[in-house]
């Protein structure tokens, strides 16, 4: 399903495959020879997003542009069934397994693996040919690496990282109901939205 949202459509290479049950909604950018697989999302809510060449996006899996963080993939990049790419660059020749979320403004470098559940966190930087192992979390510019176990050492990076505001907009500490409050009227903008293919 290709959506306009915000006035804008979706671009698709003519020899990219969208499966009938994926859905782009606004700018999104599918390159040469790109596969969009069951159930995926590409939404551009009102940032881009652009995928490379040679891109799988497998089943279930959500890739989200945002304004001041658009979701850029390169080439020859596998994105996992479930896995969330959210205001993120993802360099060429990434692994983004199933289920690993990579958050608005990190950057995945060349060649890297973010592999099964794993996390790359808001402003942080992999460097390239990095592995993130199953259920890690990768903080930091440059990203470091902690075991799930690892929290207090994690949280004493990820604090600076200012996830709230780079996600929200908001400090930390604003209530939840005033968060949604927001989020609710920002999507609210899909109403408005169009069916174009």
């Amino acid at each position: 399903m290709l959506l306009e949202h915000r006035g804008r459509r979706p671009s698709v290479h003519e020899s990219a495959y969208i499966a009938p049950t994926a859905v782009l909604c606004g700018a999104v950018v599918v390159g040469e020879g790109a596969r969009i697989l069951h159930g995926a999302v590409l939404t551009a809510e009102d940032g881009e997003v652009r995928v490379g060449e040679n891109v799988v996006v497998m089943e279930n899996a959500l890739v989200r542009g945002r304004g001041e963080h658009p979701a850029v993939v390169g080439d020859s990049v596998l994105i996992g069934p479930h896995a969330h790419v959210n205001g993120a660059t993802i360099e060429d020749e990434v692994f983004v397994a199933t289920g690993a979320s990579v958050f608005p403004g990190a950057v995945a470098g060349t060649r890297s693996e973010l592999r099964i559940n794993s996390v790359l966190h808001v402003n942080s930087r992999l460097a390239p040919d990095t592995v993130v192992p199953i259920g890690w979390i990768a903080a930091g510019d440059p990203a470091q690496l902690f075991s799930p176990e690892q929290h207090d050492r994690l949280w004493e990076v990820q604090r600076d990282l200012d996830f709230p505001g780079t996600v929200y907009g908001v400090p930390r500490g604003t209530p939840l109901r005033e968060i949604m409050a927001r989020q609710v009227d920002f999507y609210g903008a899909h109403k408005a939205d169009r069916r174009v293919g």
